[in-house]
């Protein structure tokens, strides 16, 4: 079983910058990819970003230019680089881990989520 806690959330003004974690804790297939993911009040869940087990980065739209999602594999620990905040990134954050078993199946883990809220 994989356990995931994120930390760093918390209040920041607009323009503002703030480092989530994501500690994984488990057995994480070698072949994984991890991610951050939000929910907005009243909104769906939408994907962040993602970084592959080779380090492959791909990110939302919204966030491009402003967020960067690193790795530490070592250390199983996920990070989220978050720069130049604007009040539409507040949300809770959550860390995902999907074990890729086969380009069609894999098993998903996700944390309890941190809230960030950005004032303005």
């Amino acid at each position: 079983q994989v356990q995931l806690v994120e930390s760093g959330g918390g209040l920041v003004q607009a323009g503002g910058s703030l480092r989530l974690s994501c500690a994984a804790s488990g057995t994480i297939f070698s072949i994984n990819v991890m991610g951050w993911h939000r929910q907005a009040p009243g909104k769906q869940r939408e994907l962040v970003a993602t970084i592959t087990s080779g380090g492959i980065t791909s990110y939302g739209d919204s966030v491009k230019g402003r967020f960067t999602i690193s790795r530490d594999n070592a250390n199983n620990t996920l990070y989220l680089q978050m720069n130049s905040l604007k009040p539409e990134d507040t949300a809770v954050y959550y860390c995902n881990v999907r074990s890729v078993f086969s380009p069609t199946y894999g098993v998903d883990y996700w944390g309890k989520g941190t809230l960030v809220t950005v004032s303005s």
